[in-house]
């Protein structure tokens, strides 16, 4: 296919900014403070609707993320709104950490543990602290980072539990997984990602991110797949064969940016071998179009081919860092294919910002623009990610 890196990093910007118009004219819950927790494909908010610390979380580091590259002011108007709400809202001020949801009016909602929504919470946090330099921002994720070690870090298996009550008592209701599913792919990979960036900002973390980087690629690759397996017992038995191509190829450019960060030699080398390795494994789940399929279970022969937006988003970043990493061109071609895909299927040019996602037959899924789950994170940083990586 004909490349146009020029043109490939104009587009990419210029839906960056249609993306966070669009949080900054939709999202904003004007009545009840922060966001709304839903708005459908119409823009209208869902009355309601509970507001949940992932999405809160996303959308501080994404418009932190954007002041930070762009220095505009609007931006930093709606990350430091985020952020009052977070603290305001979500922090428990009995036990410590963050609630997982809280009702439409504030009030504590689902109270559970769960490290997923910590790890947002640092993550994001550790992006306000870039732009504001405010102490409070620090401390902050400095405080859930430690109520994760204390609570939730395995000194004897290594890793993170998944989940626990409120006031940290053990349960079995994770959320994500559940009963012998003691840890998550998914919760390790996002906390490697928080602890990325909170390194970035405090050097304290560096034992537990070269920690759990390692476990990434130890416990949770599978060295003859080069896949991640899903769920695992307390010990890393993993108890699932699905395959989540949009979480495989997220971790191949997640888990090389981990390495990049700390600048350890023999990580890093041993991070662009299995890096690219993942990238490659990642290409069975991929379509000509630009698509990518959700999930496959080798067991049971179940395939979820719709393509969810987040998923060709983590494969537009992942196919350009393996070309990145490894120089081979047929990845480069991938990365924008992805982004064709995305302008020609999951773009709502009427009503702004995405679709949830696209089946085989074109029909469109997903038609809310603001759920529980979905947030401006994945769509905003691919474009933000494409653009500095193509010179920004």
């Amino acid at each position: 296919m004909p490349i146009n890196l020029t043109q490939f990093r104009q587009e990419v910007q210029q839906e960056y900014f249609r993306i966070l118009d669009y949080w900054q004219k939709y999202s904003v819950d004007a009545a009840q403070g922060g966001f709304y927790g839903q708005v459908n494909g119409q823009n209208q908010a869902v009355a309601g609707a509970p507001k949940s610390v992932v999405i809160n979380s996303r959308i501080l580091w994404s418009f932190a993320a954007a002041y930070l590259h762009f220095g505009k002011a609007e931006h930093l108007k709606m990350a430091e709104r985020a952020f009052h709400y977070l603290k305001t809202y979500f922090i428990d001020p009995e036990h410590g950490g963050v609630f997982w949801s809280v009702k439409a009016d504030g009030q504590p909602d689902n109270t559970k543990k769960q490290m997923y929504g910590h790890a947002f919470v640092v993550y994001a946090l550790s992006e306000y602290y870039r732009v504001s330099k405010r102490q409070e921002a620090l401390d902050l994720a400095i405080a859930v980072y430690e109520k994760i070690e204390k609570y939730s870090y395995d000194p004897q298996a290594l890793g993170y539990i998944e989940a626990f009550e409120r006031d940290w008592s053990p349960t079995d209701e994770y959320i994500l997984c559940r009963g012998k599913n003691r840890k998550s792919m998914n919760t390790h990979l996002h906390l490697l990602e928080a602890f990325t960036n909170l390194y970035r900002i405090w050097p304290g973390i560096k034992p537990r991110l070269k920690s759990i980087l390692e476990v990434m690629m130890q416990k949770v690759v599978d060295p003859k797949t080069q896949r991640m397996n899903l769920f695992f017992e307390e010990n890393w038995t993993p108890t699932s064969h699905s395959i989540s191509y949009g979480h495989d190829i997220e971790a191949s450019w997640l888990v090389w940016e981990a390495a990049e960060v700390l600048d350890d030699p023999i990580l890093k080398n041993q991070a662009k071998q299995r890096c690219g390795k993942m990238a490659k494994a990642a290409l069975s789940g991929w379509h000509p179009d630009g698509g990518m399929d959700y999930e496959y279970d080798p067991i049971t022969k179940h395939l979820n081919d719709e393509r969810s937006w987040w998923v060709i988003c983590e494969a537009c970043v992942g196919f350009l860092n393996a070309y990145q990493l490894k120089g081979k061109v047929h990845f480069l071609e991938k990365s924008m294919q992805c982004w064709t895909f995305i302008k020609t299927h999951l773009l709502d040019l009427e009503n702004g910002e995405w679709y949830g996602g696209v089946k085989p037959d074109g029909s469109t899924t997903g038609r809310d623009k603001v759920t529980f789950w979905k947030g401006p994170y994945h769509n905003s940083r691919m474009c933000l990610e494409v653009w500095r990586r193509l010179g920004g």
